[in-house]
């Protein structure tokens, strides 16, 4: 006994120095048995008696227990671990999509003659959903600028919530999060984050005072392109109030979707990486052409944002943003994206290939002049090898020059 004591007590230390890589590929994993917990294809969970069914429904509001399908599985409670140990999280609700996340989140802590702080630099999708539906009940939204600058100026008694997304859609612009959380709490309020671009790995913005984290897990976190899904990641403060509604507005996601994303996580570090290093090498190339006049990316020295991005991120992903020079049209500009054959036009991003889109950024921002700029495009710098990728950039830049 004394033996195994000893064992025990060293197999602590070596549990107690794992690095986050091992953490996350144990994360929601059975301790023994299967590998990955199997697809929970699953509705209707049975007791054996009415005592043991009322006990499970009043315990469930404050334990994960099985007792209905919508109510979570082992698929989705496997998930959650693994979401909550990258997030450094409390809880996690899971919804359809990454919008579905962030309409569900938002309206569980706003309510009608409320207002809502939300950076100018968020996905258009939310701006949407700010318009649309947000102004029909009464709650009033006003964007602050995507490095936070103008935004104590702009809370107001009814400030309820405080929205971020950093590094903001399309350009990547930073904020100090620790420091915009800490005007929150000591304005009462709540604050909220997009972390789809870190998602978790890169960047954990509860680690910084924010109250919940979305991630669509759509892109990185499933590295596939074949899963639709949104995660909201509380704290413990936060969570009551986002299980309720998880509950309310009947949110949930399948067994199997559960369970293709808990198998993205596990390679999530090792596909960053090689983004990550491609996309490194894909900026030096861009630099050296003349067609590009500005690289968006917060881990370029030049970038505003650099000096934050250094201390909050754990590196960058496979996003890339350029600017055409001004000489060069909207026409042009699309004949560029036209001629690239390995850069796949569509939404989304963070699987595996390589993708490509122009960006409206007279659309997307409100605060901010961009009809001097030059043509934006946005690229997803995929895992097809990088020399290939750059020579698809190469063709499809001087093709430029023959329109």
């Amino acid at each position: 006994m004394q033996h195994h004591a000893g064992w025990c007590a060293n197999a602590t230390l070596v549990m107690s120095v794992q690095k986050r890589n091992t953490r996350l590929l144990r994360a929601g994993r059975p301790t023994h048995g299967w590998v990955n917990v199997p697809p929970t294809r699953a509705s209707t969970f049975v007791f054996d008696s009415v005592a043991a069914w009322r006990d499970t429904r009043k315990r469930r509001e404050t334990e994960r227990l099985n007792s209905y399908g919508a109510r979570g599985t082992d698929s989705t409670h496997a998930l959650e671990d693994a979401v909550v140990e990258l997030e450094a999280g409390h809880r996690a609700g899971f919804f359809p999509t990454g919008q579905a996340a962030i309409a569900v989140t938002l309206m569980t802590f706003l309510s009608p003659g409320e207002h809502l702080l939300m950076t100018d630099s968020a996905y258009e999708p939310v701006r949407r959903f700010c318009r649309d539906q947000l102004s029909k009940l009464g709650i009033r939204v006003t964007y602050y600028k995507p490095d936070g600058s103008d935004l104590q100026g702009k809370i107001q008694p009814n400030t309820k919530v405080i929205y971020v997304e950093c590094p903001g859609s399309l350009v990547y612009e930073m904020l100090d999060l620790r420091a915009i959380s800490e005007i929150a709490r000591a304005h009462h309020c709540w604050t909220i984050a997009d972390n789809t671009w870190g998602s978790g790995w890169l960047y954990q913005p509860l680690a910084l005072g924010a109250d919940i984290s979305i991630i669509a897990a759509t892109k990185y976190l499933s590295g596939h392109s074949d899963v639709m899904m949104g995660i909201s990641v509380a704290n413990e403060r936060a969570w009551p109030y986002l299980q309720n509604a998880v509950v309310d507005y009947g949110q949930t996601v399948g067994g199997d979707d559960a369970y293709l994303v808990s198998r993205g996580i596990r390679t999530l570090p090792a596909r960053m990486a090689t983004h990550a290093e491609s996309a490194r090498r894909v900026m030096q190339w861009l630099a050296s052409r003349p067609e590009i006049v500005h690289i968006f990316n917060p881990s370029l020295p030049q970038d505003p944002g650099y000096e934050i991005w250094k201390k909050d991120c754990a590196g960058i992903n496979g996003l890339v943003t350029i600017e055409l020079a001004p000489c060069y049209d909207v026409a042009q500009s699309e004949s560029f994206i036209d001629a690239l054959q390995l850069f796949g036009l569509g939404a989304s991003w963070g699987g595996f290939e390589s993708l490509v889109i122009p960006a409206n950024m007279q659309a997307a921002r409100s605060l901010s002049n961009w009809n001097t700029r030059g043509q934006i495009v946005r690229l997803h710098i995929g895992l097809e090898d990088v020399e290939d990728l750059i020579a698809d950039l190469a063709q499809a830049l001087d093709q430029l020059h023959l329109k």
